[in-house]
């Protein structure tokens, strides 16, 4: 039954893949609305979580938005890789190229910002990348996702310790990976860190490998631009001071986010649960009562 979904899945997707873009954002903007009044759950995350981050008033236009974020994915995975690439322009490519000239690994991260499932292909035609992977809770998904993803140039790390390991031979080669910062990570591998005035348990690994492996970190996104006009990549430059706790290195990485999200508001993955707490992790108020225990 599952090879039988998953062949009907592709099968769609292919399909899909062959209408042009605008038409697909235009489905995707309808499609956005549809999921919004059909879930309630759906619904208010997005609500809260806008409104937490102070951007309310782009509420009409993010529901739009997620629903191309969907429906872009057929076009995005599955059409040539020459066409995908067609619809994007690249700005500031030189802080690549000045970290690949000084024979220093690179850090992409970037946030659920855009289509951000384009950002890792179009590095991937300009230099070998590899990207941390957590493969879809469902498995009809996982042949569609990791076909998609695994393209030329583009390779795929699993979230678990063999492939932190991977992620970390790749800098020690002065090679490039991507990570996305503000996915929550697993219990003992995140801490508690404002993001948008909220506590988030955010990931620790970013900051990490920049300590570790002296790479250049470089934050990245694909803003998607009006009516199914294609997708501008931008790249900005990114540095941590050093002798930050880890509280403190998740914090700075959460700001840049939030400054990159300001530039678009609009096309974050508003409903995301950013602030859930993961299984076995003790909430961020649970935190703050032990420490203040601890020092009385």
């Amino acid at each position: 039954m599952n090879r039988i979904k998953t062949c009907m899945l592709v099968l769609t997707f292919r399909l899909l893949s062959y209408l042009p873009l605008p038409l697909l954002h235009a489905i995707g903007s309808a499609l956005g609305w549809a999921v919004y009044f059909s879930s309630s759950r759906y619904r208010h995350r997005l609500q809260d979580n806008i409104r937490q981050a102070g951007f309310g008033e782009y509420l009409s236009a993010a529901i739009a938005e997620a629903g191309k974020n969907m429906m872009e994915l057929p076009f995005v995975w599955c059409a040539s890789p020459e066409r995908v690439l067609k619809t994007l322009t690249i700005k500031n490519w030189v802080l690549v190229q000045q970290a690949q000239d000084a024979k220093r690994g690179i850090i992409f991260l970037t946030p659920h910002l855009g289509c951000f499932e384009i950002s890792a292909q179009a590095a991937a035609a300009q230099l070998p990348l590899t990207v941390m992977y957590r493969p879809p809770r469902q498995a009809a998904l996982k042949p569609l996702i990791e076909g998609a993803r695994a393209r030329h140039n583009l390779s795929l790390a699993p979230a678990n310790l063999s492939g932190v390991r991977s992620l970390f031979k790749v800098l020690k080669r002065n090679g490039a990976i991507g990570l996305l910062p503000d996915q929550v990570p697993q219990d003992g591998e995140g801490v508690w860190a404002d993001f948008f005035g909220k506590p988030a348990y955010t990931m620790t690994l970013p900051a990490k490998m920049l300590e570790m492996s002296g790479a250049t970190m470089i934050l990245a996104f694909a803003e998607r631009l009006p009516r199914g006009r294609g997708y501008t990549l931008h790249f900005h430059p990114f540095s941590m001071a050093e002798g930050l706790t880890p509280q403190q290195q998740v914090r700075a990485i959460n700001v840049a986010m939030e400054q990159l999200i300001s530039f678009c508001p609009a096309q974050y993955f508003w409903s995301y649960n950013r602030y859930k707490i993961p299984a076995g992790v003790v909430g961020p108020n649970e935190s703050d009562a032990s420490v203040q225990k601890d020092l009385a």
